[in-house]
C-alpha cells in the first residue's frame, strides 16, 4: 500500500508535458531577447546562467509546485510573467499565489505550529528573522546550511549574495542567512515638490514661521507645514488641499504603521544598525540574544515617553490636517490617495505606491516625464538620536520551511534563485521599483530612469538608505506579537483610551506573549528571558550609566525649531555615493 500510494502521489506532481532540452533553451533565448532586457549581464552570460538553471532542474521537470505572496506590484510580475518563464525554460511549474498580507501572516503561522505544509515555499517578510531562527523551522537548520547541505547541487554559483543590499535584514545573531530578499521598499517622506517651489507660497510660509519651505528635517517642521497647507493655502488650482495623509483602519495594516519604525522615528529604543540594541524600535529588550522584556518597568521602551509621544502625534495629525476620510482606510486603500492630487505631503509614505504614480500621462507627471512630486528621507521626532534607525524599509524574502518534501523545496528554491537572478533582476526592478542588488542600482540603465521615479534612485545610492531597516532579531514571535499592535492603538484612534494606557496596553499584551514563550519552553536557549519589573527610574538610570538611550526620559519640551532642507541641496549632498 505505502508503494502504490507513493507511486500515485509521484504521478500527480509530474502534471505536464515536459519540454526537450532544446526546447527549454530556445524558450530561455526567447525570453532574455523580449523580456530580460536590459540587464547587468550580457546576453551571453544570460544564456550561461540559464542553462545552469536548466540542467539542475532536470531532476524536477514536470514538477509542480507552491507559494504564495502578499498582493503587491512586484509580486504580481512575478506570478503572471516569471513563472511562465521559469515553466518554458526549467520545466516546473510554479503556482504562485497573492493574498493580503494579514492572511498571509495568519496562513504561515499555521504551518509552523501544525508542521503541515499549506505552501512548499513562502514569500515572507524578513520582519520574521527572529522568530525563524528560533522556532527552527528553515529546512537544514538555516539558509546558509540548507545551500552548503540538501540545497548545493540546486544553488546558482552566480548568485552572489554579497550583491543583496538587504543581506542583513534575514541574516540572525548566528551569521548565518535565514531569508533571501526578493524585494524591498522603504517607507519615506513624500512631499508636492512642484507646490513647494511656488514662490508665493515659500513666501507665504516663511511669513508665518520664519524659516523656509522645503523638506522637513524634524517633526517640529512636518507638523508646521502640515498646518500650512491644510489651514493656511486649504486650496490651490480649485482643489481643497491638505498636509498629511495617513490611514487609521482598525485592520491589521493599522499595526504595520507602527511596527513599521514609527516609533524610531519619533526616538524611541537605541542607536544601532540594522536595529537598536539592546533595545529596539518595537520598544524591547534584549540582551545576549534573548528578549528581556518591552514594558519599560522591565527596561524596554514600548511605553516610555518617546513611544507614547510618536502616538500622540499619529493621532493628533491624523484628526488635524489628513482627509477626514483618511481615518477610515487601511494600507491598501491609502497608499494611492497621494496620487489624486489633494495631498502636500506624507511622512509615512510606502515607496511600494511609487511605480503607479509616475505612469506616463499621469496628472501626477510634468510633460517632459519628471514627477511634480519627490521622495525624500523622512523627519525624525526630538527623542532620535544620531546612530539611530530612522525609518522602515519591507524586505519580502524567500523562506523556505522545512515541512514540505525536500524535492519540492529543491525546485522551489530554483524558482526563488530565478526571480532574483541577474539575468532577471534589473527588468524586474525597473518595471515595479523594487530594489534588491547593488549591480542594478548602480546600473546605466537606472541611472537613465532615475529622473522619473521621484528621488527612489537616489536615496538607494546615498547614505541615508543604511538607518531604512525592517523588523530585527528581538521581536521572538512576529504572528503573534504584530496582533497586539493595532487592536490596541486602534483604542487610541477611537478616543477610548489616552495614548500612554494605549501603549501600556501595548507594552502589557506583548510581555504577556514572551512570557508564554518562556514559559513553554518552545524556543529553547534562544527564547525570552523576562526581566523582574522594576521602577521607570531605575531603567532610566540603567540607560544613562551604560550610556545608552533607552528608555529616554521625558522632554521638557517635545516640539523644538522646525528644520527643513532645500530638496535639491539634499540630493547634491549625496552624489560623491553615486555612480
Amino acid at each position: 500500500m505505502k508503494g502504490s500510494a507513493a507511486a500515485a502521489a509521484s504521478a500527480a506532481i509530474l502534471t505536464h508535458a515536459t519540454p526537450s532540452h532544446a526546447q527549454q533553451m530556445d524558450a530561455a533565448k526567447k525570453w532574455i531577447d523580449s523580456e530580460f532586457q536590459p540587464s547587468t549581464l550580457s546576453k551571453d552570460a544570460q544564456m550561461q546562467e540559464m542553462e545552469w538553471f536548466i540542467n539542475a532542474a532536470k531532476p524536477f521537470k514536470g514538477m509542480q509546485v507552491s507559494c504564495v505572496s502578499e498582493i503587491l506590484n512586484i509580486h504580481q510580475y512575478e506570478s503572471k510573467v516569471l513563472t511562465q518563464a521559469f515553466g518554458e525554460i526549467t520545466g516546473i511549474k510554479v503556482n504562485h499565489d497573492l493574498m493580503d498580507e494579514g492572511l498571509l501572516v495568519d496562513k504561515i503561522e499555521v504551518e509552523m505550529q501544525s508542521g503541515h505544509p499549506i505552501y512548499d515555499f513562502w514569500m515572507n517578510d524578513s520582519d520574521f528573522i527572529g522568530t525563524h531562527p528560533r522556532y527552527n523551522d528553515i529546512v537544514d537548520g538555516s539558509l546558509t546550511d540548507f545551500m552548503a547541505n540538501n540545497g548545493k547541487d540546486v544553488t546558482n554559483p552566480n548568485l552572489d549574495l554579497n550583491d543583496f543590499v538587504g543581506l542583513s535584514f534575514g541574516t540572525f545573531t548566528d551569521g548565518k542567512l535565514y531569508q533571501l530578499p526578493d524585494q524591498q521598499f522603504a517607507n519615506l517622506y513624500w512631499f508636492r515638490y512642484d507646490w513647494f517651489k511656488r514662490p508665493e507660497l515659500k513666501a507665504q510660509f516663511k511669513a508665518k514661521f520664519g524659516y523656509d519651505l522645503g523638506v522637513p528635517v524634524n517633526w517640529s517642521a512636518y507638523e508646521d507645514i502640515a498646518d500650512f497647507f491644510t489651514n493656511d493655502v486649504k486650496e490651490i488650482d480649485g482643489v481643497r488641499v491638505y498636509g498629511h495623509m495617513d490611514y487609521g483602519k482598525k485592520d491589521p495594516s493599522l499595526g504595520w504603521r507602527f511596527t513599521d519604525a514609527w516609533l524610531s522615528m519619533a526616538g524611541a529604543g537605541d542607536r544601532g544598525l540594522p536595529n537598536g540594541l539592546p533595545v529596539d524600535e518595537w520598544g524591547i529588550r534584549n540582551v545576549d540574544g534573548r528578549p528581556r522584556g518591552s514594558s519599560i518597568t522591565r527596561g524596554g521602551d514600548a511605553n516610555g515617553p518617546a513611544a507614547v509621544y510618536a502616538l500622540t502625534k499619529y493621532v493628533e495629525w491624523l484628526k488635524k490636517y489628513a482627509p477626514p476620510e483618511a481615518a477610515g482606510m487601511d494600507f491598501l486603500e491609502a497608499g494611492p490617495v497621494p496620487g489624486q492630487g489633494h495631498i502636500a505631503q506624507q511622512i509615512f509614505w510606502y515607496t511600494t505606491f511609487s511605480a503607479t504614480m509616475n505612469q506616463p500621462g499621469s496628472p501626477m507627471m510634468n510633460s517632459d516625464g519628471t514627477p511634480k512630486w519627490r521622495m525624500a528621507p523622512s523627519p525624525h521626532g526630538p527623542y532620535w538620536k544620531e546612530g539611530m534607525k530612522l525609518g522602515y524599509q519591507d524586505c519580502g524574502c524567500w523562506t523556505m520551511l522545512k515541512y514540505a518534501p525536500m524535492e519540492k523545496i529543491k525546485a522551489g528554491w530554483l524558482y526563488a534563485q530565478f526571480s532574483v537572478s541577474k539575468t532577471v533582476s534589473l527588468k524586474k526592478s525597473l518595471t515595479t521599483q523594487h530594489l534588491i542588488r547593488k549591480s542594478d542600482i548602480d546600473a546605466d540603465a537606472m541611472t537613465q530612469a532615475a529622473p522619473s521615479m521621484g528621488g527612489l534612485v537616489e536615496f538607494y545610492r546615498g547614505p541615508a538608505v543604511k538607518q531604512w531597516t525592517p523588523t530585527g532579531v528581538n521581536v521572538p514571535d512576529y504572528g503573534k506579537m504584530a496582533q497586539v499592535w493595532w487592536q490596541n492603538v486602534s483604542n487610541a484612534i477611537a478616543g477610548s483610551v489616552t495614548p500612554q494606557q494605549a501603549m501600556d496596553g501595548l507594552a502589557r499584551d506583548q510581555d504577556a506573549i514572551m512570557t508564554r514563550i518562556q514559559r513553554s519552553g518552545v524556543q529553547g536557549d534562544r527564547g525570552p528571558i523576562m526581566n523582574k519589573p522594576q521602577s521607570a527610574e531605575y531603567w532610566y538610570q540603567q540607560a544613562e550609566t551604560n550610556k545608552t538611550l533607552a528608555p529616554q526620559r521625558k522632554l521638557a519640551n517635545e516640539k523644538p525649531q522646525g528644520q527643513t532642507v532645500d530638496y535639491d541641496e539634499l540630493i547634491k549632498s549625496w552624489q560623491p555615493a553615486t555612480k
